[in-house]
């Protein structure tokens, strides 16, 4: 954990968070500043700065998040008019939160390019 990491704190339930899905090694819930209207965070309990972060042994982890998004997703009800999954990673790519984390977004069309 890092101290001064809101998602670390989420995950120790220091903050409160309107979670969707839990297991052993992610957590999701809804994002509080929502920009479609459903919006997830996908996140690794252990602390990972961001996917450039990871490693060959976090292949299985990697891999974990990104079906656990599915899971979420389908959960909501998103898969029959389709969702992104998405990641920040840096300041030039709008990350935010130095925790790895997926967003999830759904529920209206969402316009290409994004940004």
């Amino acid at each position: 954990m890092a101290d001064d990491c809101i998602f670390c704190r989420i995950v120790d339930g220091d903050i409160p968070a309107q979670v969707v899905h839990q297991d052993d090694r992610a957590l999701v819930f809804r994002d509080v500043n929502p920009q479609a209207p459903t919006h997830l965070l996908v996140i690794p309990r252990r602390h990972v700065v961001s996917v450039d972060h990871l490693s060959p042994d976090d292949e299985a982890l990697a891999g974990h998040l990104l079906l656990t998004a599915g899971t979420a997703a389908r959960s909501l009800g998103l898969e029959e008019d389709g969702y992104r999954v998405v990641t920040n990673i840096g300041r030039d790519g709008g990350q935010t939160v130095s925790h790895l984390h997926l967003h999830v977004l759904g529920g209206r069309s969402l316009g290409w390019p994004p940004g």
